[in-house]
């Protein structure tokens, strides 16, 4: 059939509608920041994103503090409003039970957003007798699990059924509005283009006379598509009533957090450790049946005052049982006497932050031998001296090479991730000196001479000049102490630290290369110069 209209020059036929039950949860990240802020939910309450108004509670909405107000507008407004970021992973975590409940009466759940679900209407509409009989039971279930006032939308697409949910109830207290089959067109007809949620689209559109949804349907798909783009092409045909999306149910990871419990409480990073052992295998275990691999891990260690304990690691492999454990040692160790800890442990929780497939961390074909020897003898060494005691360098941001160093445990990210190590490399950092840089960074500054033909040192004046010409050099430990010539230099560059404060200390930079045709990072701090790297 499809062939056949092509040939012809047709267009082709629209797939068959699929009937969607949409479930909404009027203002979701209100309710959900307000119930972890212990605030009541008639109170005037708002989130916000980058100072304007993500989303506000119906009383705020009756002061007029509406989405995109800027915080000001919106607190002189309605002064006794309760403002707070607006935080996303709260927003997920607090609707997860929700999406549970709805996911143990019906299976097929697709979250859209947290607050809105999606299913297929076909199946629960044969189970419970019709889809308003449907709609009504998985949005009381909804209800009756933490999204109060859940409204329930029945279309031909998803588009049109989210609209039917979020749409004015026909009667007050009515929650399932239902569009009849082949009606999702009409129904959208008279909606306002703010609801494909493409301001600039609606902007340009307005200008050109068109206001509704249904005046944006009756262009021809070729108008759209050559003057909107593929972008612009995919909303006209929401706008129609043509929605090309399914409802893709979500899959649900298997549960790979584990805990262990002490009782009695183990005051000893050593027992801990081999306690935990079990734990650490039953984790692994969970991992291989998923076919899964454990890149990142989140280490919650719990002691009897009910202090949490609590750190992310990351591994440059994967972790298995014996890695595990010893992280959790580590963690135990870590600033404190290994024979005995400040408070004992009740518990341990240990949970994945970063998965892989297993199949991306196979062995090759004729091994990683020299790979998996070098990480092997890395994390014995680092058994054995403690997590701190091998490290990687990095390079990172700052004006002396010795600021750009920086030393990262044996499989661990940098603070904050390696994307946060590369935006602070690259900022300007005025002062620094341009590349290439040296080939090694002294781990601790060398003192060293620098003379004129006339022996005297050479120093650098109020103006940030040379009070003579570098023609001798002398670094402390090489050559005997003897004086080598010096035959090329550049600098001085100054650069002041922190002048702001009153421990701020202006520095000079000298480049020079010696007879044996070493480069030479010199820095002159409070007239005594000192040899910070060399590159040969």
């Amino acid at each position: 059939m499809r062939a056949d209209a092509l040939a012809r020059g047709g267009a082709l036929p629209e797939p068959p509608p699929t009937r969607t039950i949409v479930l909404w949860c009027p203002d979701w990240p209100v309710i959900a920041a307000a119930r972890a802020a212990g605030e009541p939910p008639e109170r005037p309450f708002a989130l916000v994103v980058k100072g304007q108004v993500y989303a506000s509670s119906a009383s705020a909405r009756q002061h007029g503090v509406i989405r995109g107000l800027r915080v000001r507008e919106a607190q002189a407004r309605c002064p006794e409003l309760v403002v707070q970021p607006y935080d996303d992973a709260l927003d997920h975590r607090a609707f997860e039970p929700v999406i549970r409940a709805v996911e143990a009466a019906v299976p097929g759940v697709e979250v859209l957003r947290p607050g809105t679900l999606a299913l297929r209407s076909r199946g629960p509409a044969r189970y419970y007798g019709g889809e308003r009989a449907a709609a009504a039971t998985l949005a009381g279930i909804a209800a009756d699990h933490g999204a109060p006032g859940v409204r329930a939308g029945v279309a031909d697409t998803p588009f049109a059924a989210e609209q039917a949910a979020r749409a004015r109830p026909a009667r007050p207290g009515e929650r399932v509005r239902i569009v009849p089959v082949d009606g999702s067109a009409p129904f959208l007809s008279g909606l306002s283009l703010a609801v494909l949620g493409d301001a600039d689209l609606a902007m340009l559109l307005g200008r050109l006379g068109i206001q509704t949804l249904g005046e944006f349907a009756a262009l021809s798909d070729e108008q759209v598509r050559d003057r909107f783009g593929l972008a612009g092409a995919f909303l006209h045909r929401l706008a129609g009533g043509r929605d090309p999306r399914e409802v893709a149910a979500r899959s649900v990871p298997p549960e790979l957090r584990v805990e262990a419990a002490f009782e009695p409480p183990l005051d000893r990073a050593d027992q801990i450790a081999f306690a935990f052992r079990r734990s650490a295998d039953d984790f692994a275990a969970r991992l291989r049946a998923a076919g899964l691999v454990a890149t990142t891990i989140r280490v919650g260690i719990v002691d009897e005052r009910d202090i949490l304990l609590e750190r992310t690691w990351v591994h440059p492999r994967w972790f298995d049982a014996a890695d595990v454990v010893d992280r959790v040692r580590w963690q135990l160790a870590g600033g404190v006497d290994p024979t005995g800890l400040e408070a004992p442990v009740v518990q341990v929780v240990l949970e994945p932050v970063a998965v892989d497939d297993m199949a991306n961390h196979e062995r090759g074909l004729w091994g990683t031998g020299p790979d998996e020897r070098v990480h092997h003898g890395l994390a014995r060494v680092q058994g054995l001296v403690g997590h701190d005691g091998v490290v990687t360098p990095r390079i990172g941001g700052g004006r002396t090479l010795a600021e750009r160093v920086v030393l990262v445990p044996w499989g661990d990210a940098p603070v904050g991730g390696e994307r946060a190590l590369a935006t602070v490399r690259d900022r300007p950092w005025p002062g620094r000196l341009p590349g290439p840089p040296p080939a090694t960074v002294l781990d601790r500054p060398r003192p060293v001479d620098v003379v004129g033909d006339d022996g005297d040192t050479v120093d650098v004046d109020d103006r940030g000049t040379l009070t003579g010409v570098p023609a001798r050099f002398r670094a402390e430990g090489e050559r005997g102490g003897r004086f080598g010539s010096v035959t090329a230099w550049a600098g001085p560059w100054p650069l002041v630290v922190r002048w702001w404060e009153a421990g701020g200390r202006r520095l000079h930079r000298l480049q020079l290369v010696d007879a044996e045709g070493r480069a030479w990072y010199l820095v002159l701090a409070d007239h005594r110069w000192w040899a910070e790297a060399v590159a040969t």
